[in-house]
């Protein structure tokens, strides 16, 4: 419940701080690209239920259809040029604030994935990991930042997806499931910042008990 409070005030604030950037990338967006602003796909929430997740568009109309299907790769030919720019910045993220805001998400918890990546997932580990608010950052988000990097040499992504980084994951998600709480939810706040600032950060060393 508290945290409930945190994200709602936390994301309201963020909206009403950050509406000049926020309109700023939307007028780009309008006259650049392909001019979509927002995508909205369906992600497995809390309790497996699916919700519209909003991002920044970045990338070509369709592309799950194209290339590496619903994995992305480093220098993917389907993200647009200003694309590049919000996802390197991790700036396409910021309409999941709506989505915090109304309550689908939290600022942190497992990153709410796509049915078929989420699939990937054991039965047992669905449960466990949709038990809870699915969030913008989290502990596997922040140590799996850079898992576009690790499927660009792949000869096939979404396979490498499912068999090397899924079960990883899964561990990771459930870690912070079974260890949520306040002090947990503001430490990863703070290395989420971290991360973004000086992405070359092992995340890793800030967890005793994960290896």
């Amino acid at each position: 419940m508290m945290q409930r409070l945190f994200d709602f005030f936390f994301s309201g604030i963020a909206i009403i701080v950050l509406s000049p950037l926020l309109l700023l990338i939307i007028l780009i967006l309008s006259i650049t690209g392909e001019r979509e602003i927002f995508y909205k796909q369906k992600r497995v929430g809390v309790n497996r239920v699916s919700f519209n997740l909003f991002k920044f568009a970045t990338m070509l109309k369709n592309s799950e259809n194209e290339g590496a299907g619903t994995v992305t790769l480093k220098n993917d030919f389907r993200v647009l040029r200003f694309g590049k720019f919000l996802r390197k910045t991790k700036l396409n993220e910021l309409p999941q604030l709506f989505n915090i805001f109304m309550g689908q998400m939290s600022v942190i918890g497992p990153r709410p994935l796509h049915q078929k990546q989420f699939s990937f997932y054991f039965e047992n580990d669905q449960k466990i990991i949709s038990s809870i608010r699915p969030g913008l950052s989290g502990v596997a988000s922040i140590i799996f930042r850079d898992e576009e990097k690790i499927l660009q040499n792949s000869a096939d992504p979404e396979k490498t997806y499912q068999q090397k980084i899924t079960p990883r994951k899964a561990e990771l998600e459930k870690w912070y499931v079974k260890n949520k709480s306040l002090y947990l939810y503001f430490k990863l706040i703070i290395l989420t910042i971290i991360v973004v600032i000086i992405p070359s950060v092992n995340m890793v060393r800030f967890f005793k008990d994960i290896k």
